[in-house]
């Protein structure tokens, strides 16, 4: 690996600052940006209207407007959502942003997005591990959870999918976990699954239902 400048960006870096304090740090991002919303949805460029159409299905605010200081530099946005891009919007590839957006901003819900005539529809778990080692001469079988490779058919590749969000340990307990097929043609935005998330009050959950298209 080269490193092709000698610049350094640790002034860039809140870590790398005198006096850095983390608790003040989190306080700080938490204050800049009011998320509500992480949208897992595919790097598909036809799927570009996802972000805005799961906002205003729940709520949201999207893009939102950026905010600066007295000297021209972001500080900060109005946007109440974010969006994780990944191939087929599978979840499996969203969990470290999930975390990390709880961490600094709070949550309150996740919505993974797969879309129709979407391409991880066109080949299955074996086919791409078979061509992987044809034309890459290398084994890719253990490297993936088969189950979320590609999209075999969207009821099921969402109910995987809002299960693996659910069940993961850096996903907070209280967050709703949403599951949403979005037509590329239309722009319309069908609700599949839904998962609530726990109260403080409930100490078991099992809330996790298919829903009706709408």
């Amino acid at each position: 690996m080269k490193i092709l400048t000698s610049r350094s960006f640790d002034a860039y870096a809140f870590s790398r600052q005198p006096g850095y304090d983390e608790p003040s740090v989190r306080r700080a991002f938490a204050k800049a940006v009011p998320l509500r919303t992480v949208v897992v949805t595919c790097y598909d460029p036809r799927a570009v209207g996802v972000p805005a159409a799961v906002a205003r299905r729940l709520g949201d605010v999207y893009p939102g407007e950026i905010q600066v200081d007295a000297e021209g530099r972001k500080v900060a946005s109005t946007t109440t959502l974010f969006e994780v891009v990944v191939a087929g919007g599978r979840a499996i590839d969203a969990l470290r942003s999930i975390t990390v957006a709880q961490h600094l901003f709070g949550i309150e819900r996740v919505a993974i997005v797969h879309h129709t005539n979407c391409g991880a529809t066109s080949f299955t778990a074996d086919g791409l591990v078979r061509a992987w080692a044809h034309e890459q001469h290398r084994d890719i079988s253990q490297r993936y959870e088969r189950e979320s490779v590609c999209i075999g058919d969207y009821v099921s590749s969402l109910a995987h999918d809002v299960r693996l969000v659910r069940e993961s340990p850096g996903t907070p307990a209280h967050v709703d976990v949403h599951g949403f097929v979005y037509d590329i043609d239309t722009g319309a935005l069908h609700a599949v699954v839904e998962d609530v998330g726990t109260t403080e009050t409930e100490t078991a959950h099992d809330a996790c239902a298919v829903v009706a298209a709408s």
